[in-house]
C-alpha cells in the first residue's frame, strides 16, 4: 500500500514534501497508538491475579467472572460505537483539529477514571472509565484518517495514511507485552495491575498536546466558507507562498471539489445522509461494506484480541507468565503481517484475493485447533509442560495470525473507503466504523460465555464462519483494485456480476485510455491512495 517511491500527479516542488506535513500526520496518527494499545492490554490485565484480588473476582464462580470480565471489555466497544457517530458530528461542526483535541481529552478522562478504581470504589468507576475511553477512541478513529488524507500531498498520501494502520499495530504490540513485563518485575499488588491502565495516559496526553500544534485541514475550512484561512493553512502545509502556482492550483481544486460535492449532496450536515438513503445503490454499498465487518469479527479476531489468555489456556498453556509471553508473540506476528499487507499484498493481489486466502487458511487453522482440543482435552489434563500436540496447536494459532493479519485486518477498511464517492464518504466511513465497533461489542460481550458453554466448539464456530464468508466474497463483493473513482459506480450497475465486474470495468477503462492491450499504469496506485481514508 505504501511505497517508498513517489508517483506525482503533476510537477511538484520539493518544498511540498516538508517536515510540517509529516509532523501533522504523525500527530494525528498517534490516535491509532491509543486505539491499538487499548484494544490489546485489557484482556491480559483482567487475567492477572492482582486485578482479580483487588475487585474480589477470585472468589467468583466461572459464570460470574465471565459476566463481569465481558462487561469490562465490551462497554469499551459500546463507547466506540457511539463515538464513531459523534466523530462525524464533531468533525463537521468543529473541524478535524478540535475534534482530535476533544477526543484525546475524553480519552484522558476515561483513562484517569480507570486508574482511580480500587477495592474501595468497586468496578463502577472502571465501567464508566471504559465507556468514556471508548467514546474518545470512536471519535478519533473517525477523524484521524480523514485529517491525514486531507492534508497530504497526493504522491505521499498513501504512505501517510499507511502510518495509521502501522501505529494501530504498534500500540497493539505494546498492549500485548505490557503485562508480561510488569509480572516479571513487580509482584502481585495494586501497582502491578494499574500500570497497564496508567500507560493509556501517555498516548492520550501526547495526542492532546500535539492537537494544539495541528494545522487545521484546508479542505474542512473551505467547506465552512473560511477560504482565507484555508489558503493560509494550505500554504503553511506546502511550505510555499500563498501565491505560488502549486498552492493556487491545489486550492482551486479544493474549492471546485467542495462546490461539486455540494451540488451532489446538498449543503449542510444532513446532505450526505439524504444522498445515501435516497439512493438504492448507495444503501446497498453501505450494507455491503458494513457486512464485511460482520465477517471480519467472524474470523475470531476480537475474541483473540480481548481474551488471549483464555484462548491459550484452552489450548493447554498454563501459568500467567507463559500465557502473557505467548500473547506477546501473537502481537509481534500481527504487526509483521500488517506491514506485509501495507507494503505489498493489498495492491498486488487485490481485495477479493487476499480476503479469500485469509479465510481459507484461517479456517483450516481454526478447525485444527478445535479438533486438537476435542481429542486431547488439554484443560482436563493440565500439565506443566506442553506436549507435541499442544505445541502444534499453538503453531497453528500463529499460522492463523499469519493468514489473518495481512488479509482481513485492514482490507475491509480499504474496500469501505473505495466503494463510495467523495461527497458522502465522511458519513459512510462513520457508519462502517460504527459497524466495526458494534460487531466487536457482540463478540467481546459473549466470548467468555461461549468458551464456557461451547469449549472447542468456539473454534469450529469461527472456522465455519470463515468458510461461509468465502462464497459471500466471491459472488457478492466486486474487486475494486485500480478501478478509478469515477468508474466505481459501474461495478454496482444492475445486471453486473460481481465476480466479473472488475475485468469488464477495467477493460472499459483501458479502452477509454487507449490501453486495451496494456497493463494499468502505476498512476492508478495514486488514485487508490486517495481513497484509502480509513485504513
Amino acid at each position: 500500500m505504501a511505497r517508498l517511491s513517489r508517483v506525482e500527479d503533476r510537477p511538484t516542488p520539493e518544498e511540498v514534501y516538508n517536515w510540517k506535513v509529516y509532523v501533522n500526520a504523525i500527530i494525528a496518527t498517534w490516535a491509532a497508538v491509543m486505539i491499538g494499545y487499548d484494544s490489546a492490554f485489557i484482556g491480559t490485565s483482567i487475567s492477572l491475579a492482582s486485578f482479580k484480588n483487588e475487585f474480589g473476582l477470585a472468589t467468583k464462580t466461572t459464570n460470574e467472572f465471565n459476566f463481569i470480565s465481558a462487561n469490562i471489555v465490551s462497554v469499551f466497544q459500546a463507547g466506540c460505537f457511539f463515538g464513531a457517530f459523534f466523530g462525524y458530528l464533531i468533525g463537521y461542526f468543529l473541524g478535524r483539529k478540535h475534534g482530535l483535541l476533544i477526543s484525546s481529552a475524553i480519552f484522558i478522562l476515561g483513562a484517569g477514571l480507570q486508574c482511580g478504581a480500587n477495592s474501595s470504589t468497586g468496578l463502577g468507576i472502571m465501567y464508566a472509565g471504559r465507556i468514556i475511553v471508548g467514546l474518545g477512541i470512536g471519535i478519533a478513529s473517525n477523524l484521524a484518517p480523514i485529517y491525514v488524507a486531507e492534508i497530504s500531498p497526493p504522491a505521499i498520501r498513501g504512505r501517510l495514511i499507511g502510518m495509521y494502520e502501522l501505529c494501530w499495530q504498534f500500540g497493539g504490540v505494546i498492549g500485548f507485552w505490557i503485562n508480561y513485563g510488569v509480572t516479571q518485575h513487580i509482584g502481585p499488588s495494586h501497582k502491578q495491575w494499574v500500570i497497564a491502565f496508567a500507560i493509556q495516559l501517555i498516548p492520550g496526553s501526547l495526542l492532546f498536546i500535539g492537537s494544539f500544534l495541528l494545522i487545521e485541514s484546508p479542505r474542512w475550512l473551505v467547506s465552512r466558507d473560511r477560504n482565507a484561512t484555508a489558503l493560509t493553512n494550505l500554504a503553511r502545509l506546502r511550505n510555499l507562498p500563498e501565491d505560488a502556482p502549486y498552492v493556487v492550483e491545489e486550492f482551486a481544486e479544493i474549492e471546485a471539489a467542495i462546490a461539486h460535492e455540494r451540488s451532489l449532496a446538498g449543503a449542510g450536515f444532513f446532505g450526505p445522509l439524504r444522498t445515501v438513503f435516497t439512493s438504492r445503490t448507495l444503501v446497498y454499498r453501505l450494507m455491503l461494506g458494513s457486512s464485511l465487518f460482520i465477517w471480519q469479527n467472524g474470523t475470531g479476531i476480537n475474541a483473540i484480541n480481548y481474551y488471549s489468555p483464555t484462548i491459550f489456556k484452552s489450548i493447554g498453556v498454563t501459568g500467567t507468565s507463559t500465557s502473557l509471553l505467548t500473547t506477546g508473540v501473537y502481537g509481534i506476528i500481527k504487526l509483521v503481517g500488517a506491514l506485509i499487507w501495507l507494503l505489498y499484498m493489498v495492491d498486488t493481489f487485490g481485495r477479493r484475493g487476499v480476503l479469500l486466502a485469509g479465510s481459507f487458511g484461517g479456517a483450516i487453522c481454526m478447525y485444527y485447533i478445535g479438533a486438537y482440543i476435542a481429542i486431547a482435552k488439554p484443560t482436563l489434563h493440565p500439565s506443566a509442560t506442553i506436549g507435541p500436540g499442544g505445541r502444534s496447536a499453538i503453531a497453528f494459532f500463529y499460522i492463523w495470525t499469519i493468514f489473518y493479519s495481512p488479509t482481513w485486518n485492514g482490507t475491509p477498511w480499504v474496500v469501505g473507503a473505495e466503494m463510495f464517492p467523495q461527497h458522502v464518504r465522511t458519513f459512510t466511513q462513520a457508519c462502517q466504523a460504527a459497524s466495526n465497533w458494534f460487531w466487536g461489542f457482540i463478540i467481546a460481550r459473549f466470548t467468555p460465555q461461549m468458551f464456557t458453554s461451547m469449549g472447542y466448539g468456539v473454534y469450529i464456530f469461527f472456522a465455519t464462519l470463515m468458510v461461509l464468508n468465502m462464497p459471500f466474497i466471491f459472488f457478492i463483493l466486486p474487486e475494486t483494485k485500480q478501478v478509478p473513482l469515477e468508474r466505481m459506480e459501474e461495478l454496482f450497475a444492475p445486471g453486473m456480476k460481481p465476480w466479473k465486474a472488475h475485468d469488464i470495468v477495467m477493460a472499459r477503462v483501458h479502452e477509454s485510455r487507449g490501453l486495451r492491450d496494456s497493463s494499468p499504469k502505476e498512476g492508478s496506485f495514486r488514485e487508490e491512495m486517495d481513497l484509502k481514508q480509513n485504513v
